[in-house]
């Protein structure tokens, strides 16, 4: 579609000229008499540009310059007229004017500006999309994660993401998997084609195979309109197999076929067309033992296994407990209109030391439910069930351990973590503060033998991690900040 552009102009020879010339030079063109028009005409179609007079009977052109930019701050104006001076010139540049051209002007001065304009609107649009994609992502996949293990993960994801390699995600349930598929489906060259998921033990298996292949009108019983299948769906984007474990092994013949010969054939059909699409796929499962107990097939597995990303369990990344703390309670606290700031000592006691078998999602549920149940800023170890009150913690010296380890390892120039002495609390929360800027988030809790109370800085840096891994840490971490500063300093009990 060629460029919109809207003239406003008092002066019938002067809409009639400038309309031709551009008309000429491919750009649709309305015109106005007025500001009034101008602005009613803005309100109706779309415009990429507007040209103005500065001098109108009723509204004039810096008037209607100001109110353009109310309604469409994006769309650059042009004002031209034939009293110029340079406190007029100064006056519409600073109410948002793209330019400023006095009459009389040569064609070519017009049409350069215009072109100039319009190519400045285009690189601002195309900064503004990019940013809400990236925006999009941080909502939809961001990932938390400070923990050596994690650290691994990205490194993993950034290599992998840009090829269009096979990628097989192994973790227990509840891990992240489908995190990172989406992960690595905005960091590719498809980002912006479809990315579609399948949970492959979530369907029976008749219904699975239509699914993923589609059928033709007639194809079986009740197949009374022809279905497209997800492969033909997401051509030139990506396709997420998640529990392909479950996959029943007729179907796992027929997706080999696909993933060999790069076509699909629909049930019923009787020609197969190409299909163009990156697989991600991902077990809770150990697919060499069912390869060896004859539950996979082998060259499946090679097939979906060209690259490994293993999610290590919640249990194993204790250093993260924290973080995902922080991002949970202020979710929940936004979503519940709740105000929840500090964690008891039992409380945080349990977070570390339970054997997590539902990994992070296991944790969120417990957060949200402990949300829902703290009447004020104080969250305690009564807000969760009862039952998983009683629950003995497996290793819990051991990950004690390592959660010290980390916490104390990661004291670097950008402090992720710091363990306050309880005789300098207050000058510690200073440093903190005059490090990001703001009051730093407390959580209370019993993180040692010592009673130390755990402080987090209002940017814990590295927590989460933005659209690619070579992000700046500092910027990828604001996402959790912003819970208020509780009382610390008071000396808490031994485990």
């Amino acid at each position: 579609m060629n460029p919109r552009i809207l003239v406003i102009d008092d002066e019938q020879p002067m809409r009639e000229m400038l309309q031709r010339l551009l008309e000429d030079s491919q750009y649709e063109v309305s015109s106005a008499r007025n500001g009034e028009e101008g602005l009613a005409l803005f309100d109706q179609e779309p415009f990429h540009l507007v040209i103005t007079d500065l001098s109108m009977p009723g509204m004039d052109g810096i008037e209607v310059l100001r109110t353009l930019k109310e309604r469409g701050p994006h769309v650059p104006v042009i004002l031209v007229t034939a009293f110029a001076t340079i406190d007029t010139a100064v006056e519409a540049i600073k109410a948002g004017a793209y330019d400023y051209i006095t009459k009389p002007f040569e064609p070519d001065t017009i049409e350069i500006t215009i072109k100039n304009a319009l190519a400045h609107k285009q690189l601002v649009d195309e900064n503004r999309q990019l940013k809400q994609r990236l925006d999009d992502v941080e909502k939809k996949s961001h990932i938390i994660g400070v923990s050596p293990k994690m650290e691994e993960v990205f490194h993993l994801v950034e290599k992998v993401a840009p090829t269009d390699a096979t990628v097989l995600i192994e973790g227990e349930s509840g891990t992240g998997k489908e995190l990172i598929a989406r992960r690595l489906h905005q960091q590719s060259t498809r980002a912006d084609e479809a990315f579609i998921s399948i949970n492959c033990g979530a369907l029976p298996e008749t219904l699975l195979e239509s699914e993923l292949f589609g059928y033709e009108k007639g194809a079986f019983t009740g197949a009374t309109t022809a279905k497209e299948g997800i492969f033909k769906a997401a051509h030139g984007g990506t396709l997420f197999l998640d529990e392909i474990g479950e996959m029943p092994l007729a179907l796992q013949v027929k997706l080999l076929r696909v993933l060999q010969d790069k076509h699909v054939l629909t049930i019923g059909g009787r020609k197969s067309f190409p299909v163009n699409v990156r697989i991600l796929s991902a077990t809770n499962k150990n697919l060499k033992e069912e390869v060896a107990a004859g539950r996979f097939r082998e060259d499946l597995y090679y097939r979906i296994n060209v690259f490994t990303i293993h999610l290590p369990p919640l249990r194993d990344r204790v250093e993260d407990i924290p973080h995902l703390l922080n991002h949970f309670i202020k979710k929940y606290n936004k979503e519940f209109d709740k105000s929840v700031a500090t964690i008891s000592p039992e409380l945080m006691r349990f977070f570390k030391d339970y054997h997590w078998p539902g990994n992070i999602r296991e944790l969120e549920n417990y957060v949200e439910r402990a949300i829902l149940m703290t009447e004020g800023t104080h969250m305690q170890l009564s807000a969760l069930p009862d039952d998983i009150q009683q629950v003995s913690p497996v290793g819990a010296g051991k990950r004690r351990e390592a959660f010290l380890t980390s916490a104390v390892l990661s004291r670097e120039p950008r402090e992720r973590l710091e363990f306050p002495d309880r005789t300098s609390t207050k000058s510690s929360r200073n440093t903190a503060s005059r490090r990001g800027g703001k009051k730093p988030i407390t959580v209370e809790g019993d993180v040692s033998s010592t009673g130390s109370g755990l402080l987090f800085g209002s940017s814990p840096t590295g927590a989460i991690r933005g659209r690619g891994a070579g992000r700046g840490r500092k910027h990828a971490a604001r996402g959790l900040s912003g819970l208020p500063q509780c009382p610390a300093g008071k000396e808490l009990p031994s485990p």
